[in-house]
């Protein structure tokens, strides 16, 4: 799947960031890992929220691949990956119309 077009600038990174800190994990990267079903969960997330925090409570040591391997094949950008957290965000202008 494509990147977004553009890439995000670096003010809108604080601000997705700081937006973030209040956000708590959506989704968790369990003992099953990144399966179709974690992804499907994770667009639908996405779809629904724009900006998504998830957990890595396992595959702790893989999470710098594994990052921006979500935001690619959710065609979401990776925000920040601090901890064991990871921050993706994808635009969605249904949500963007409604506010």
């Amino acid at each position: 799947m494509d990147q977004p077009v553009a890439s995000l600038t670096n003010a809108q990174l604080c601000k997705l960031k700081a937006a973030a800190q209040r956000l708590k994990p959506i989704l968790k990267v369990g003992k099953s890992g990144v399966t179709p079903e974690f992804l499907r969960s994770l667009d639908k997330a996405l779809a629904s929220h724009e900006l998504v925090k998830i957990k890595f409570t396992n595959f702790k040591d893989q999470k710098k691949v594994l990052a921006p391997q979500l935001a690619e094949k959710t065609r979401s950008y990776l925000v920040t990956l601090l901890g064991n957290v990871v921050v993706l965000y994808r635009p969605n202008p249904a949500i963007r119309a409604g506010s």
